[in-house]
């Protein structure tokens, strides 16, 4: 990796395994951009939705009925309040590709998820990271993080799964959790968050004089 040039990392990680945290610090470390809510308000802005309308539908797809009353707004014996006319998940997706793309091309950055290693797989200063954890370990941060039950904490991790899987596997054909598709896969259960975040630091400085176009992205 050429740490002169600006360089982006990739996290993409399974919900409950820590991405968020390891991503601020590892930004704050690198003292580069932490890209996560950005990319949200960006694309909002961009499509001038409402933020909270846009979250909901953020690494998600659609269901069919849902697809069908968007379109419905368009027809003229129809009539749908403008603040539920939101664009297409595709269209949500090109805009973040597009914000993700200019974020790599001008910043040195962490970013975190939506499909980011996908996104950048050709862009050759960039490092793709994948972080997954035992269920426990999952279901017991998920607890402490949003104060919930442990069959509370199942459920939304088990959700969040479904969600992911159909959401990258639409937009990239593969499967999210296909750790040959990253440069780096770290279980945050075996060695801790601090350990994860000392390993990708280790990872970087190895690859700092790497030929980045040899990696697998």
């Amino acid at each position: 990796m050429n740490r002169t040039m600006p360089f982006v990392i990739t996290i993409s990680r399974q919900l409950g395994s820590g991405g968020a945290y390891l991503g601020r610090q590892l930004a704050e470390k690198l003292n580069i951009l932490y890209a996560d809510r950005e990319i949200i308000n960006l694309a909002a802005k961009k499509l001038s939705l409402l933020q909270d309308d846009f979250e909901s539908r953020n690494e998600k797809i659609l269901s069919i009925w849902q697809s069908f009353l968007e379109f419905s707004a368009f027809a003229k014996d129809v009539y749908i309040p403008p603040k539920t006319m939101l664009p297409m998940d595709i269209q949500l997706f090109k805009v973040e590709s597009e914000i993700i793309k200019h974020i790599a091309k001008e910043l040195s950055a962490v970013i975190i998820g939506r499909c980011g290693s996908y996104i950048l797989r050709e862009y050759q200063n960039h490092i793709s990271i994948f972080l997954h954890s035992d269920i426990s370990s999952r279901r017991s941060r998920i607890q402490e993080l949003y104060n919930m039950s442990e069959q509370d904490a199942g459920k939304v991790i088990e959700q969040n799964d479904k969600e992911k899987t159909l959401y990258h596997y639409n937009f990239t054909g593969m499967e999210w959790t296909d750790i040959r598709q990253y440069d780096l896969s770290i279980d945050t259960s075996k060695i801790g968050l601090d350990k994860s975040l000392e390993l990708v630091l280790n990872y970087l400085e190895l690859t700092k004089h790497a030929n980045t176009s040899d990696l697998i992205c």
